[in-house]
């Protein structure tokens, strides 16, 4: 371990690029902003103070000095969010809501490339942000509670939203190379340019991991290509993405805090367990102006994406399963500015989806309904068809009123390419058939300014998702009832201050869901949950002086089951008033930043996680952790940048995710862990030229 006076030497001779914190912008003048401007909500540039609703974000600059090796790494620092470390690339999600697995954390979240889906509705993936370039990404939006009336399906308890890094003014190459723990290295490249009304840039990066755990590790890579033409007239943005990931998966560690066992912890009881992925996805947005009041939008997009993973996490099946879908689509709309401060946003989002799946049990176990040969083998086209409005109306001088409507028409196309019908007591099997689903989503907002700089907001918003196919048509029981659409309906209240100075946000929200399709901690699917949830969130920035500056992310929230449902069994037992699983009352990331040069910056970070619960009858929880970082970034020379981290600074013994499910002769007391990786050094260089 480091001692006392070591890790203060570290500090110190770490603090060395000038950069402004998470939520703040850098002004002209070199000073630092909460405003600016945001895209998510209206899917054009919008102050932020003229938001009715929140939008957390994360800028280019903050990027570049945490280098994430993982999306957590980078999107935890957003008040709201928990997004839980698997193993490799793999993760859980949690906006405004419980960390959130299987189908209802799939289809939960919308996670979008400058407004482009990465997945299909219906076909989302629980781990979707590995197949997006984040690493190299000019800034990331998250929306935390249900999307604006320009989302649909997906957008529920909230969306993040990686934006492409635009073309440079010149030329711009540059090299980057870094080496961590475990025979971690990653390279990148990018190459930019603007000549005439062209802007390009190509970014590609490459990673290999040798993995925490033993058998263990992951190969990546990604490519992006983005193209901009600006004309008097029309304007083009072309992207191009592509990612590709093979990796060798380590599973949960079983037993109770197993994780402060340093010899146990790094065991891996799944070392056949693999996941091989690829996606790929190509849009131009065309703007056209037709007046100096008015605008034609039109995004037509291609995407394909293809996974094989062994199901480790089923065990003692651990079924192969294999999926794929390509999708074409369209966004449209049509932006009216009228006289008086209103506008008026008019679209329509089409999207076709063929996709496909098949579950194989390769092994020859035959036990708690587990059998061996083919679970499911199905196919499904996929319509949308989503007509929106959006407006804005200044009514009064300093009152904005903020009000839409979205509905969304969605139609799946089965086929059962085997025997359907009752396979076993956990296999079910649909017949071939037709489903469609009507969901209308309305949003209402108001915004108050108080003074130049501050603004306060109030906004209803209802989040619908149609089911996710795998809900429909792989079904682990036959109930009898069919899984419907979700619906959460979201009331938040909130405050902001933008500007110079001391700059916050503190936002108070509650919200309530119906048709809430989960899996219990029994492993048994539930298609008609009710959900409650209240949370307090607060965002603040404060600049001491030039050199110090303190930036906090809180959340305070309950997220509670508003029904019964009576078990055999104490741990899966469901009480109105129980906590969800994997529902930690607070979480906080506050960060100490440090400008020791005009060319140099050192931020000491403290990741704090409260106790949550991880069964439905709260008999088993995790105690929660404390982990400190600390990020260092140093121009060296004009051309040359020197940057780095120790994770984990203290080496706390913890768990990224704690799982709860017995399994007879198996892990008989149901605890289970992601172990948090012990404390490690990760540099690297970026040469320009």
């Amino acid at each position: 371990m480091f001692s006392k006076k070591q890790l203060t030497l570290m500090v110190a001779a770490a603090a060395t690029t000038m950069w402004q914190p998470a939520f703040a912008e850098e002004t002209s003048d070199n000073e630092v902003s909460l405003g600016g401007m945001v895209v998510t909500g209206t899917r054009s540039e919008t102050p932020l103070l003229e938001q009715a609703g929140n939008t957390g974000k994360i800028s280019e600059e903050e990027i570049d000095l945490v280098r994430p090796d993982h999306i957590s790494e980078i999107l935890n620092r957003v008040s709201g969010v928990n997004i839980q470390h698997g193993n490799g690339q793999e993760h859980l999600t949690s906006i405004r809501s419980p960390v959130l697995t299987g189908g209802a954390g799939a289809g939960s979240f919308l996670f979008l490339e400058d407004g482009i889906p990465l997945r299909a509705a219906g076909f989302a993936n629980v781990n979707g942000l590995f197949e997006v370039n984040y690493e190299q990404a000019g800034g990331i939006e998250v929306v935390r509670g249900p999307g604006s009336a320009l989302y649909g399906s997906n957008a529920v308890h909230g969306l993040v939203n990686v934006l492409s890094r635009a073309p440079s003014l010149d030329l711009e190459r540059q090299i980057d190379f870094s080496i961590g723990p475990h025979d971690l290295y990653q390279t990148k490249a990018t190459i930019s340019d603007t000549v005439g009304r062209h802007g390009y840039r190509l970014s590609v990066n490459g990673t290999t991991d040798g993995g925490y755990v033993s058998d263990s590790g992951y190969d990546q890579q990604k490519v992006s290509f983005r193209h901009d033409y600006l004309g008097d007239v029309d304007s083009f943005k072309t992207l191009f993405s592509y990612t590709n990931l093979n990796q060798e998966t380590a599973g949960y560690i079983t037993g109770y805090k197993v994780y402060e066992d340093e010899s146990l912890s790094r065991q891996n009881p799944n070392p056949e367990a693999y996941r091989d992925a690829k996606s790929y996805r190509l849009s131009t947005e065309w703007i056209h102006e037709l007046s100096d009041t008015s605008s034609f939008t039109l995004t037509p997009y291609v995407r394909h994406t293809e996974m094989n993973f062994l199901m480790h996490f089923l065990s003692p099946g651990k079924p192969v399963e294999s999926n794929k879908h390509s999708s074409v689509g369209l966004l449209s709309s049509y932006t009216k500015e009228l006289d008086g401060g209103h506008k008026i946003i008019l679209g329509t989002d089409f999207e076709y989806t063929e996709g496909q799946l098949k579950e194989v049990q390769n092994n020859s176990t035959t036990v708690r309904g587990f059998i061996p040969g083919v679970h499911y083998d199905y196919d499904v086209d996929a319509t949308v068809i989503a007509p929106y409005a959006h407006t804005e109306w200044q009514i009064l001088d300093k009152t904005r009123l903020i009000a839409g409507v979205r509905y969304e028409y969605t139609k799946y196309d089965y086929t059962n390419n085997t025997t359907s019908g009752v396979i076993t007591s956990r296999y079910y099997r649909p017949e071939s058939r037709d489903d469609s689903f009507n969901n209308l989503s309305p949003k209402l907002g108001l915004v108050q300014e108080l003074t130049d700089d501050t603004s306060a907001f109030i906004n209803y918003a209802r989040g619908n998702r149609a089911p996710q196919t795998t809900d429909l048509y792989r079904i682990q029981n036959n109930n009898g009832d069919r899984a419907d659409s979700e619906q959460i309906d979201s009331i938040e209240v909130g405050v902001r201050k933008v500007g110079e100075g001391f700059q916050y946000e503190i936002t108070a929200y509650h919200m309530r869901k119906k048709d809430y399709f989960f899996t219990d901690s029994n492993d048994i699917n539930v298609n008609d949950g009710k959900t409650k949830h209240t949370g307090l969130e607060l965002g603040m920035f404060y600049p001491f002086n030039s050199q110090f500056d303190v930036a906090a992310n809180l959340t305070f929230a309950k997220h509670e089951y508003d029904f019964n449902r009576a078990s055999s069994d104490d741990y899966s037992n469901i009480e109105s008033g129980n906590y969800l699983v994997t529902a930690p009352k607070q979480m906080a990331n506050v960060r100490l930043g440090w400008n020791f040069t005009p060319k140099s910056r050192a931020e000491l970070e403290w990741e704090h996680m409260g106790e949550y619960y991880i069964n439905d009858g709260n008999t088993a929880k995790y105690d929660g952790h404390d982990v400190f970082n600390l990020h260092a970034s140093h121009q060296l020379t004009e051309n040359l940048k020197l940057y780095g981290r120790v994770q984990n600074l203290f080496n706390t013994e913890y768990a990224e995710r704690a799982d709860f499910r017995p399994i007879p002769g198996v892990n008989p007391d149901g605890y289970r862990y992601f172990v948090g990786e012990k404390r490690y050094l990760h540099v690297g260089a970026s040469y320009s030229f």
